[in-house]
């Protein structure tokens, strides 16, 4: 994406080796996962019904609803048991992404509209539909809305999705803002920034979150607390900060991104800039976050922390916070993975049993089902791992589940420690830059054995730190259920250390630049007659190539156009034949230093590259074809995407 100049004298690679071996092998096993503590189940949806799930809610009686991608809202009885009866509710809707349930009545956000749905002669269907508030569309295919949440004085909150033109953009009024509306439809602008805003919850203090995805002016998925007047990040709602009711005084003038910058330190300079409080690191924990969930009592160790769904990964991640100086910030770490489909909405049933709702049509998902409902139930046994992590002065204290062994939990060799960050900028994601491994050099064991406070050599504020515990054993001599974690530091005890003076600022217009001897970007000067054969191919939405297949003969010389119209990075690879997934996996061992590396691994199997595209670009590259006939394969390793995005070189 960019050259560091200095700044590479602060940038350190590491191998993540089992941490992120343990997550590979997770994202490539799609089978339903039945683990000792926390199980999957399926909810069985009958043939013919299409439950490309957007929300999910209960009602008094349990039970649940679920209104779907293809605009309907279908009512599920018994749930829990091995024959829910389904009976459609409502039909004909626009792409509701949410629902909600309140006084014998649904309420969603469709396309353009929040709606309230009621049954008035309780015949199982709904025989009104009202409109409570709407707002204009630009016809984009990416005007996704989220939502309603309800807050405690009965006022929904709803988010609305930014359209995509190549960068994300607010072609219609309130476009990437959250709105809250009340039962009369009176709406007030609240906050805006937002991008792509699946998520949208209160915490167990009541106050406001929502999820973001990577993209542009987004170097990785984040939460971030919203109150009234608050600016996420994203730009482009700007637009609207001057319509009456506004409570947001920013405008697109005052957000620049030509000098070296994170999001934290644009806080500390823009008034109005609300950095997020937890990052979840691209591909390390997820690469699309959806919805989240306040844990109750009774579901393990966990009570009123947070869970956050990832689409693309099919997994859940687990969240603490705490709040230092006012602000939240804490903790993420990985919970359960392996759900049979991308994992939009959570809702709790009635038997603190977690109903799933899935759905990946055009938003590819290690999932490969297309939808699904599934429960997830703890098993009444407690895991190993890190419950809290607390930020001190000079280091943290990390609480757990277990009784710690001392002798492993006291030694500073057990922990791993190395902070980094992203830049704030208009270009699709960001690479992990600044990286610093920080030395433990002293833990101190609590007398009861559940916690370890460990000493640092050094604190950055507006840092994001890896904190791995791969040497600590609880008292039976068990290694945790997840040794790793990502902490937001906002705010420390005391003053940081980070000072940013004399580093250079990136060149942030350009993706990186691999260069390569299996990434030829020149007509080689031998090719005196030209290539023999010409070939483009596109990326399309889904994480898929519009080719699946290309004949080439052996030996011939190739020109090969690599097209990225699609909203999300992508590259191809030309790989020996089966070794598309061993290619995808070593892609994904690259960790933090992926994305500066293209994901492409260095490894024999790989015969050619293109260059890793931002969205809107193109490359050409030129390679001959080998010269032994076979069926060789093409695939993007772009974390997630070599499961769907391949196809097959044919050599002949």
């Amino acid at each position: 994406m960019k050259s560091f100049g200095k700044l590479t004298n602060y940038i350190k690679l590491r191998d993540y080796g089992l941490v992120l071996l343990c997550t590979m092998i997770g994202l490539f096993s799609y089978a339903q996962s039945t683990s000792p503590y926390y199980a999957i189940s399926t909810v069985p949806i009958p043939e013919g019904i299409v439950l490309e799930v957007g929300g999910i809610a209960f009602n008094e009686t349990g039970v649940l609803a679920a209104s779907t991608r293809r605009g309907e809202v279908w009512r599920v009885e018994n749930p829990q048991s091995k024959s829910p009866k389904f009976t459609r509710f409502a039909r004909g809707l626009h792409e509701p992404l949410g629902l909600a349930y309140k006084d014998g009545s649904y309420y969603l956000a469709q396309r353009g509209e929040l709606t309230k749905l009621t049954d008035e002669d309780n015949d199982g269907k709904a025989d009104l539909y009202e409109t409570i508030f709407n707002w204009p569309l630009a016809a984009n295919y990416h005007e996704y809305a989220y939502g309603p949440v309800f807050l405690p004085n009965g006022d929904m909150l709803i988010n609305l999705n930014l359209s995509w033109v190549g960068r994300g953009a607010s072609l219609a009024k309130w476009q990437g803002w959250t709105l809250k509306v009340t039962p009369d439809g009176e709406m007030t602008p609240y906050a805006t920034g937002l991008r792509s805003p699946a998520g949208l919850a209160l915490n167990k203090n009541g106050d406001v979150f929502y999820t973001e995805n990577q993209g542009d002016w987004v170097g990785s998925g984040r939460m971030t607390h919203l109150r009234s007047g608050d600016f996420a990040g994203h730009p482009e709602g700007l637009k609207w900060s001057g319509e009456e009711g506004s409570p947001v005084s920013l405008t697109m003038a005052d957000i620049k991104d030509d000098d070296f910058s994170t999001l934290y330190d644009y806080a500390k300079t823009t008034e109005g800039v609300k950095p997020p409080s937890i990052w979840f690191p691209h591909t390390l924990m997820g690469i699309s976050t959806s919805d989240i969930e306040l844990i109750p009592n009774n579901f393990g160790p966990f009570e009123g922390q947070l869970l956050v769904g990832d689409q693309g990964h099919s997994k859940i991640m687990r969240v603490f916070q705490e709040q230092v100086n006012g602000e939240y910030q804490g903790a993420c770490f990985p919970f359960v993975e392996g759900f049979s489909s991308g994992v939009l909405r959570m809702e709790w049933g009635p038997d603190q049993t977690l109903y799933v709702g899935m759905t990946n049509r055009g938003w590819a998902s290690t999932g490969k089902a297309p939808f699904g409902l599934q429960r997830l139930n703890w098993t009444g046994k407690t895991p190993f791992e890190m419950k809290t992590i607390e930020v001190e002065e000079d280091g943290f204290t990390i609480r757990f589940t277990e009784e710690l062994d001392k002798r492993t939990a006291a030694n500073p060799d057990s922990y791993e420690v190395t902070d980094f960050n992203y830049i704030y900028h208009h270009v699709y994601g960001s690479d992990a830059l600044l990286m610093e491994e920080r030395t433990v050099y002293k833990v101190n064991v609590a007398q009861d054995g559940m916690s370890a406070r460990i000493y640092l050599d050094g604190m950055r504020p507006g840092f994001v730190y890896e904190i791995k515990t791969p040497g600590v054993r609880n008292d039976r001599n068990e290694s945790l259920l997840h040794d790793f974690a990502f902490y937001t530091l906002n705010n420390i005890p005391g003053e940081g250390t980070y000072n940013s003076e004399g580093l250079e600022s990136p060149d942030l217009t350009k993706t990186v630049n691999v260069i390569s001897a299996k990434r030829i970007t020149e007509r080689p000067s031998s090719w005196t007659n030209g290539p023999d054969q010409e070939i483009t191919i596109t990326a399309i939405a889904g994480m898929k190539y519009d080719k699946q297949e290309v004949r080439v003969k052996a030996g011939s010389k190739i020109k090969l156009t690599l097209d990225n119209p699609d909203d999300m990075m992508h590259n191809l690879l030309i790989v020996n034949p089966k070794t598309a997934d061993k290619m995808g996996i070593e892609a994904l061992k690259l960790g933090l230093k992926g994305q500066g590396m293209g994901y492409i691994p260095d490894s024999d199997d790989v015969l050619a590259h293109t260059n890793l595209l931002a969205p809107l670009s193109k490359d050409v590259i030129y390679f001959t074809a080998p010269t032994t006939k076979g069926k060789y394969q093409f695939v993007c390793t772009f974390p997630a995407h070599a499961q769907t995005m391949r196809g097959l070189f044919i050599v002949e």
